[in-house]
Order: structure tokens, then C-alpha cells, then sequence
């Protein structure tokens, strides 16, 4: 960690990682070991986990959401004429392109885990016009489990934090991914048990609690 970042801290708290998470949309910046600072903070008692949680994730939201705005209101001429003042170039929004059309509004939902998947997949969503509550619903879920990821690095292993920090941003997508997956096959289990109970009607168990109540 650079000395004048441990500075913005002492100096402004939490507004260093509201600003920061913003900033890391447009512009250089090292998201990932500022979370994992605060986090280490709030090891210390110079912060609080849950606010620095909190404000991170307010930061990253209002970032994501305003380019699904651009993306959506602009489209890809604006893209196209002023890319490269938003790190966007054709090369990258292709590669982005690829991974949509490959795997849809999911990508969303580990968009914050891709190395400049953060930055590119709001504007285009907005190009492609995802449903705002699809994209709210994949992409803040995927913005919070990024900020708990790394402000809870700090929080957890305290000193350590610069240590094990490359490593989790190196396995940090595949973390998401398999924590996805669980939670779809939680999802997928309770299904398969319900349409059992109900003999494979679905509207069954309405009958049935229709029923219990007359």
C-alpha cells in the first residue's frame, strides 16, 4: 500500500473508498487493495467492517449503475467516439460481447471478478438493453459479494492481508462461480423436492394449502 493512500484514510475514512469505487470505473485504481486496507483498519479498531462494507458497495453501485445509464441512453456511438476516455476500446468491448453472448445476463453475476469485466459489462448491459431489475439484480449482487470478498481479506487476516491478497485475486472468480453454483443447486434441490411432494404439479401445493384452510 503507497503511503498517500494510508494518508486519504487517515485524513478522510470511508470517503476514500466511496470516491475510490467510483474512480475505479474511469480511471486506474487499485480497488481491490484499498477494500483490503479498510479492512485491514477495521482489524485494527480504526474502522468498522460493516460500514466499510457499506460504503464500498454504495460506491461500486452508483458507478455500475450510471454506466448501464450511459450504455443505455447513449449507446454505442457515444461508445465508439468517447471509449477511450472510459478505458473502452473496440478490442475489449468485443471480448466483453463474446462473453455475453456466451453466457447471457449470468455474466453479470461474476462481472466484478473479471479482470475490466467490472468496468465494461454496465455500459453493455445499457447497449444491449438488459432489463434494468435483471442487470440490478445480477450486477449489485455480484458488486457485493466483491466488496465482502475483500474487505473481509483484511478484516480477516489482518497483517497478512498483502499476502494473501494475490491469491484471492487470482482464485476470487472461481470463489464467486462455485458460490453460484451452490446457490443455484440449493435453488434446483428445494425445486425438484416441492414438484415431488406435489406429484409434479407445481399448483398443487396451493390446492393443497387452499384446502387446509377452508
Amino acid at each position: 500500500m503507497m503511503p498517500p493512500i494510508e494518508h486519504w484514510f487517515e485524513q478522510f475514512g470511508y470517503f476514500v473508498l466511496f470516491i475510490g469505487l467510483i474512480v475505479d470505473f474511469v480511471l486506474p485504481f487499485p480497488a481491490e487493495p484499498v477494500m483490503a486496507y479498510a479492512g485491514y483498519l477495521s482489524y485494527m479498531g480504526s474502522m468498522q467492517w460493516l460500514y466499510s462494507v457499506l460504503v464500498s458497495f454504495l460506491g461500486a453501485t452508483v458507478a455500475i449503475t450510471a454506466s448501464y445509464g450511459i450504455g443505455y441512453w447513449a449507446g454505442m456511438p457515444f461508445i465508439k467516439r468517447y471509449g477511450k476516455w472510459l478505458m473502452l476500446n473496440p478490442r475489449r468491448m468485443d471480448k466483453v460481447k463474446q462473453w455475453f453472448d456466451r453466457y447471457g445476463n449470468k455474466l453479470l453475476l461474476i462481472s466484478f471478478f473479471i479482470p475490466a469485466g467490472r468496468q465494461f459489462s454496465g455500459y453493455f448491459a445499457g447497449i444491449v438493453r438488459i432489463p434494468f431489475r435483471s442487470f440490478a439484480l445480477y450486477s449489485y449482487t455480484s458488486a457485493f459479494l466483491w466488496v465482502v470478498v475483500y474487505v473481509g481479506v483484511g478484516h480477516l487476516v489482518g497483517p497478512h492481508w498483502k499476502d494473501v491478497l494475490h491469491t484471492v485475486k487470482s482464485y476470487a472468480g472461481l470463489i464467486a462461480l462455485g458460490g453460484c453454483l451452490l446457490v443455484a443447486a440449493y435453488m434446483l434441490i428445494r425445486r425438484i423436492r416441492r414438484l415431488h411432494r406435489t406429484g409434479g404439479n407445481p399448483s398443487a401445493n396451493g390446492n393443497i394449502e387452499s384446502e387446509k384452510t377452508l
